[in-house]
C-alpha cells in the first residue's frame, strides 16, 4: 500500500506510481535537506560531528543509516519499520559516547513520531513512541553496559598483566643477584659468561667460585622447565650451591646434599642438570662431575683435538640417592674449555633444524685463537643469528674458560688451602641472603 497525503498531487509529490513497491522519492538530496530542516541536530552532535576526534566518522555513519531508515519509514506504510532504528543505534552504542547515544535515541524518536502514520489516535501514537522509546533505550542500555563490562575486565586484565610484568622483573632483578659480578682473579685463567633468558626469568644459573688463589669452581646448571616455576627452583639451587661453597666439602659431597634437597621440595617431578668442573692452575688439572647436563667441550689447540666431559651421574633430584662420580683430566696451555646449556644448542631456525653441537664444535676450534670473552661472543652471535626468525625458545647459558699457564709453575703436591668464601661473593648482605635463601636452607641443612 501507498501513502500519498490528501490534497497533494503525485507530480507534486514526485512519487513513482509503481502499485507493486512501496514508492521511492526522486531527489534524495532533496529530501534529505527538508529531514535537516525539520529535525535539526542537538547542539551536541553538532559539536561531535565537527570535532576531529575518533568517533565523528561513526556519528557520521550512524546518522546517514537513521535517516535511510527515516526516508524508508515515510513511503512505506504497509508496516512499521521503527523497528529498524535499533540497527543504527546499536551501532551508535558501541562506538559512541553514552550521552551521544542516547541524544540519538530522541532524535529516532522525533523522527518515528513524524514520518510514521498519521491516521492513528493520538493516544495511540503516544503509546507508540514512549514504548519506542523504552525499547530503544533498553537495547542501547544493554549493548553499552556490555561494552562497559567488557572494557572493564580488558583493564583488568591489563592490570593483571602489568603487576605479572612487574613481579617477573622483580624475580629477574633478584636471579642477577645470583650470577657473578666480573670475572675472577685467577691466575692462568681467562674466563667470560653469559646467560640470555629466554622468558624475562631463567631457569639457568652460572657461576664461578673461588676455592684458593689457584682453584676455582666452574658451576652451570639447568632446571627442567622454563619460566617462573623453573625460575624459583633455579634461585633456591643457585642460594643452597652459595652456601656449599662455604664449607670444607668436596664436589661429590656437594652434589649428594644438593640431590637430597632437591628431591625432597620436588618430590622428583622437577630436576636439575648441573656441572660442577674443578681446575687447579698448580697442579694443571681439571677434575667434574657431570649430573646430566649438556657435555661441556675441551678442545686442545696444540693437538687439534676435541673432547667432551660427559654425564658421570643422572641429574640431581629424581632419584633419593645419587650415586654419583668424578672425571677428569689434564691440562695444558692453550686449552679452551666451553660449558653451555641446551638452549644453545636446540635452538632452531625457521625450518626446525637445530644448532647443534657439531656447529657449536666447529666455532670453538675456528676461535680457539680468540680470547674467552670474543670467543663467547661468536658463539652467542652464531646461534641467535641462526635463530634469528624464530629466536630462543630456551634459556641460553655460555661459558669460556681459556687456559694460559704460561710462566706458571707447576706444582705436583697434594696441599690445598680453602679460604671461606663470602655469600654469593659478597653480592648480598646478611639479611638479603637470609631472605632470598629461606627455601635453599631446606636443600641444605
Amino acid at each position: 500500500m501507498i501513502r500519498i497525503p490528501p490534497g497533494t498531487s503525485q507530480n507534486e509529490r514526485g512519487l513513482l506510481t509503481n502499485p507493486v513497491r512501496p514508492a521511492i522519492r526522486e531527489s534524495m538530496p532533496a529530501r534529505l535537506r527538508h529531514l535537516r530542516k525539520r529535525v535539526p541536530l542537538p547542539p551536541l552532535l553538532r559539536k561531535e560531528v565537527a570535532s576531529n576526534g575518533p568517533t565523528w566518522l561513526p556519528l557520521v555513519l550512524v546518522l546517514g543509516a537513521i535517516a535511510a531508515v527515516a526516508y524508508a519509514d515515510h513511503f512505506v506504510v504497509s508496516i512499521s519499520l521503527a523497528y529498524l532504528y535499533i540497527l543504527p543505534l546499536g551501532v551508535g552504542a558501541i562506538f559512541l559516547r553514552r550521552e551521544i547515544s542516547y541524544s540519538l535515541i530522541l532524535v529516532c524518536i522525533l523522527l518515528h513520531d513524524y514520518y510514521s502514520a498519521r491516521e492513528i489516535h493520538p493516544g495511540l501514537r503516544t503509546f507508540h513512541n514512549l514504548s519506542a522509546m523504552l525499547c530503544f533505550t533498553f537495547v542501547v542500555y544493554l549493548i553499552q553496559r556490555y561494552i562497559e563490562q567488557r572494557e572493564a575486565l580488558v583493564k583488568t586484565v591489563q592490570k593483571q598483566r602489568d603487576d605479572l610484568l612487574k613481579d617477573v622483573e622483580l624475580a629477574a632483578q633478584v636471579q642477577r643477584l645470583f650470577l657473578p659480578v666480573g670475572k675472577p682473579a685467577i691466575a692462568g685463567l681467562e674466563i667470560a659468561g653469559m646467560m640470555q633468558p629466554a622468558r624475562g626469568v631463567s631457569g639457568d644459573y652460572y657461576d664461578y667460585i673461588p676455592i684458593d688463589a689457584h682453584t676455582i669452581q666452574i658451576v652451570i646448571a639447568d632446571v627442567a622447565g622454563k619460566g617462573v616455576p623453573a625460575a624459583l627452583l633455579m634461585s633456591a639451587t643457585a642460594a643452597a650451591m652459595q652456601l656449599e661453597a662455604n664449607q670444607d666439602r668436596s664436589m661429590l659431597e656437594m652434589v649428594g646434599r644438593l640431590n637430597t634437597g632437591i628431591h625432597s621440595v620436588s618430590d622428583g617431578e622437577r630436576y636439575v642438570t648441573l656441572l660442577i668442573a674443578e681446575i687447579d692452575t698448580r697442579k694443571r688439572a681439571l677434575h667434574y662431575v657431570n649430573c646430566g647436563h649438556n657435555p661441556a667441550l675441551l678442545f686442545r689447540a696444540k693437538t687439534n683435538t676435541l673432547t667432551r666431559m660427559n654425564s658421570t651421574c643422572p641429574p640431581i633430584g629424581i632419584f633419593p640417592e645419587e650415586n654419583c662420580e668424578t672425571g677428569s683430566a689434564d691440562l695444558i696451555a692453550g686449552d679452551v674449555l666451553v660449558f653451555y646449556a641446551d638452549g644453545v644448542t636446540e635452538a632452531q631456525n625457521e625450518l626446525g633444524e637445530e644448532f647443534g653441537t657439531e656447529r657449536l664444535s666447529a666455532i670453538v676450534r675456528r676461535g680457539s685463537s680468540l680470547s674467552a670473552e670474543a670467543l663467547m661472543t661468536d658463539i652467542f652471535s652464531s646461534a641467535a643469528n641462526f635463530c634469528s626468525q624464530v629466536g630462543f625458545n630456551d634459556d641460553a647459558t655460555i661459558l669460556v674458560v681459556k687456559c694460559d699457564f704460561d710462566g706458571l709453575s707447576l706444582e705436583s703436591d697434594d696441599s690445598r688451602t680453602f679460604v671461606e668464601i663470602p655469600p654469593l661473593n659478597s653480592r648480598l648482605s646478611a639479611d638479603q641472603r637470609l631472605s632470598l635463601g629461606a627455601s635453599a636452607v631446606k636443600l641444605v641443612d
